[in-house]
């Protein structure tokens, strides 16, 4: 017999983990954002690797759909991070001049 229930060990991580993330992120200084959602990202690709894990080798239909839940809720957070990470690194792209960009759309004379 267990002195300690596995299932209230699991509940105190994961508490543990959303405060401990819940600081990490709120902490982060602007100029480390963006590398700290390509870290974020690449995180998630694990834990797509370990939730299709997970549901392929559960035997319940619960088991099964909280893996097919966790792969589809990471896919998300992925997608979204690239695009947060795309759109950030376009605010440091420099612009280009207002007569340049009115000279490219011009046609050229023949």
């Amino acid at each position: 017999m267990d002195i300690v229930s596995p299932t209230l060990t699991n509940l105190i991580i994961f508490v543990l983990a959303i405060y401990v993330g819940y600081h990490v992120v709120w902490t982060v200084t602007p100029a480390l954002h963006t590398p700290l959602m390509a870290v974020t990202n690449a995180i998630s690709a694990i834990v797509i690797v370990g939730a299709m894990l997970a549901a392929a080798l559960t035997e319940t239909g619960v088991g099964k759909t909280f893996g097919v839940l966790a792969v589809a809720l990471a896919a998300v957070n992925i997608f979204g991070g690239f695009l947060v990470t795309r759109r950030m690194l376009e605010m440091f792209k420099k612009k280009a001049p207002k007569g340049a960009s009115e000279k490219a759309n011009l046609p050229k004379a023949s």
